[in-house]
């Protein structure tokens, strides 16, 4: 498939991983900054100063927390990619109930099993609305008008003068 022609795994695993990592600290950046202010004594410079704080205090834990997960999905990615010899929505789907039970191994079988379905489903959806989206997209931009396949050119005859292996 068109859409899964990315970049070689092992560059893969460390771009999904830095990649991560930036979207876990920029949104949790965000977060935080709203948390921070919200929950600092009145008054603008109090509130700043805490906003500030909060960011610098929980943004990086939040970016490392998303790393590791980007980057152990990318690796059980490709790994699925290697055993299964092609590239299709069922290693991502896989991929991410995965590493949601194994994110969640520490706590238990039961906490397994349920971090892996959310996994599972929370990339059953992503994967889901990549082709509903790639489908309506298709859709909207026909590729113009199709022509019937040219009929293979008719072989050479052969010649009469009997076997060619006498002129070498």
């Amino acid at each position: 498939m068109e859409e899964y022609a990315r970049e070689p795994c092992p560059w893969r695993i460390v771009d999904d991983c830095g990649g991560a990592f930036t979207m876990g600290a920029i949104g949790g950046g965000i977060f935080q900054a709203v948390k921070g202010f919200r929950n600092a004594p009145s008054g603008m410079n109090h509130r700043m100063r805490g906003s500030l704080t909060a960011i610098k205090t929980r943004a990086p834990q939040l970016g490392g927390s998303f790393a590791v997960w980007g980057g152990l999905f990318s690796m059980i990615d490709c790994g699925l990619v290697k055993v299964r010899g092609k590239e299709d929505p069922w290693n991502s789907i896989t991929s991410g109930a995965m590493t949601g039970a194994i994110l969640a191994a520490r706590n238990g079988p039961v906490a397994m099993v349920g971090s892996a379905a959310m996994g599972g489903i929370l990339l059953a959806l992503i994967e889901g609305a990549g082709i509903l989206l790639t489908r309506f997209a298709s859709s909207q931009f026909p590729t113009g008008p199709q022509f019937a396949e040219e009929p293979a050119p008719a072989p050479m005859p052969t010649p009469s003068f009997g076997d060619y292996r006498q002129f070498q």
